[in-house]
This record gives C-alpha cells, sequence and structure tokens, in this order.
C-alpha cells in the first residue's frame, strides 16, 4: 500500500499542517482534512510512515460520526473530498479526507477515562485520585473505574504536552454552562460507543472528543472520533485487571522507543522495518474488528 507523509495540494490555501492531518481552506466556511499517514508519540512525530495509517483514521471517524449523530451535531458537510481539489491531486484525498465545517475550536479537550491505565494510573498510586477525583482505595492497574469520570486537558501547541486542569478551570476557561454541556456530552459518546464496541470484543479505555461552535454558538463534535490515536482499544479476550493490555494503536511504537536513551523530544529516533509493519497491522486490525469491514482502499 502506498503511503502518504505529506500532502501537496496547491489548487486549496494550506492553512497548516499537524501532527497527522494537513488542513487546507474550502471558501470560508469549510476545511479540507487530510488525514496522513504521519506518526506521533510522545507528542513528537516520527520520521516514517505507517502506510494505510490515515485511511484508517480517517474511515474509523466517518463510522463513529454516523454513529454517534444523534447525540451531538459533528462537523461533516457531505461534501466529497474529491470534487474540491485538482484531478491531479485526487489520489492524495481518496479514502482519508474530509471536508468539514469551519468551526471555533474549543480549545479544551474531552477526556473521559472508563478503565484506570496511562497517565490517570500513576496519578491514582500518587494521589489516590485521577485529575484530582477521589477514587476507591485498592484499584488494580487497567480495572474498571465504577464510573466513566470527566478529565478535561487543555489543549497546547504544537509539539507541546497537552495539559490536565481541573473541572473548575476549565469552567473558567470556557464558562461552566459550556464546560458542563461538554462533560455530559463526552460521557455519553463515551458510554455509547463503549457499548457498541464491547459487542465487537473491543474495550475502549478511555478516549478523547475535540469540540467546536459554529457562526450560532451550536456545539459540534469535530476532529477525529474514537479512532486508534484517540483512544485506547484493548482485545476483551486477553483483557485482565493488573497489568497493562495490548492495544490496538501505537503501542508497538511506543514500547519500541521506551527502550532507546531518548529524550522524548524532535528529532524522532528511526522506527525499525518490523515495528512499523506490526503498528500497520495493529491499525487494520482495529478497523476491521470495530466494523466488521475491511479497509477501503
Amino acid at each position: 500500500m502506498n503511503s502518504l507523509y505529506q500532502t501537496s495540494i496547491h489548487s486549496l490555501p494550506l492553512l497548516g499542517h499537524g501532527k497527522v492531518r494537513d488542513n487546507y481552506a474550502v471558501g470560508d466556511d469549510k476545511i479540507l482534512i487530510v488525514t496522513t499517514d504521519r506518526l506521533s508519540a510522545f507528542d513528537v512525530v516520527m520520521n516514517e510512515p505507517i502506510p494505510g495509517k490515515g485511511k484508517v483514521l480517517n474511515q474509523m471517524s466517518d463510522f463513529w460520526f454516523e454513529k454517534l449523530g444523534h447525540i451531538v451535531p459533528n462537523h461533516l458537510t457531505g461534501v466529497a473530498p474529491e470534487s474540491v481539489v485538482a484531478p491531479e491531486e485526487v489520489e492524495q484525498v481518496q479514502g482519508r479526507a474530509v471536508v468539514a465545517k469551519r468551526l471555533k475550536p474549543i480549545m479544551v479537550e474531552a477526556v473521559v477515562r472508563g478503565y484506570i491505565i496511562g497517565s490517570g494510573w500513576k496519578d491514582y498510586q500518587d494521589t489516590g485520585s485521577i485529575c484530582g477525583i477521589k477514587l476507591p482505595a485498592g484499584l488494580q492497574q487497567a480495572e474498571k473505574l465504577p464510573e466513566p469520570i470527566f478529565t478535561p486537558a487543555a489543549k497546547a501547541e504544537l509539539g507541546e504536552h497537552d495539559e490536565n486542569i481541573s473541572f473548575a478551570e476549565m469552567e473558567q476557561r470556557i464558562g461552566a454552562d459550556l464546560a458542563a454541556k461538554m462533560r455530559d456530552v463526552a460521557i455519553a459518546l463515551y458510554k455509547t460507543a463503549a457499548e457498541y464496541a464491547a459487542t465487537r470484543g473491543i474495550i475502549i479505555a478511555d478516549t478523547k472528543f475535540e469540540f467546536g461552535l459554529d457562526d450560532n454558538g451550536v456545539m459540534h463534535l469535530m476532529d477525529e472520533v474514537l479512532t486508534a490515536d484517540s483512544s485506547r482499544f484493548w482485545p476483551a479476550d486477553s483483557y485482565q485487571p493488573g497489568i497493562s493490555p495490548p492495544s490496538f494503536d501505537k503501542q508497538f511504537v511506543r514500547d519500541y522507543l521506551e527502550t532507546l536513551t531518548w529524550g522524548k523530544t524532535a528529532p524522532a529516533p528511526a522506527l525499525p522495518a518490523d515495528v512499523i509493519a506490526k503498528t500497520q497491522a495493529k491499525y487494520f486490525e482495529a478497523i476491521e474488528r470495530l466494523t466488521g469491514e475491511k479497509l477501503k482502499a
């Protein structure tokens, strides 16, 4: 499969390159979002692409946007990406792009945790809480929480780490009403998705959502949703509390990087071919298990 590390679309104005996505203006009210095969780990973009990863992320988001559309409006417009670029640029957008509404991003990420893992597990070990939310004593690593919890994070500049903040600070930043609505919608999205994923043999341990406002102040779900980049997916058949379960994402890359004496800042070290291949296979398995269909070319 061909890979796309960075787009070169000249028929539309470039808005910017993110860690994984390249954004272009489509008129004044829409954006072309192209999901490349770049991979970031520890907030550093790797030098090698994971072939097909961008298509997996894009098609996974589309699947969830459709499934969750009854809970909250989303950024999709229904405009075909192939229709807004020059003919010679169509191959760059096929299967990996959307034309989205141009929204004003809310600069707080909505993180929902259903299980205790990652930075939440470290926080709990130190404080008995996650982001200031007190939890029962004696929980094990990767254990299911009594109820999903909402732990917002302030969005950081490219290359910087997002910062966990309290709900009170979120209220100060964006207002109490909007903060409460984000929290309630994010938990509803997580619960609905987790229930569906369980029928496919997948546990969604945690995830993050991003929201934006349209010109009328209506909140929309935007960017990506419940992908293997924004969520931890675990195979239910091998899950057990007390250990860190294998996941359907870039865990192979993270595990490899942890063996290196690398300061987790750019430039990134080179990734071996076997790590790239194993990571690609995990992404492909994730979309097939979730949707029941193979990746669309």
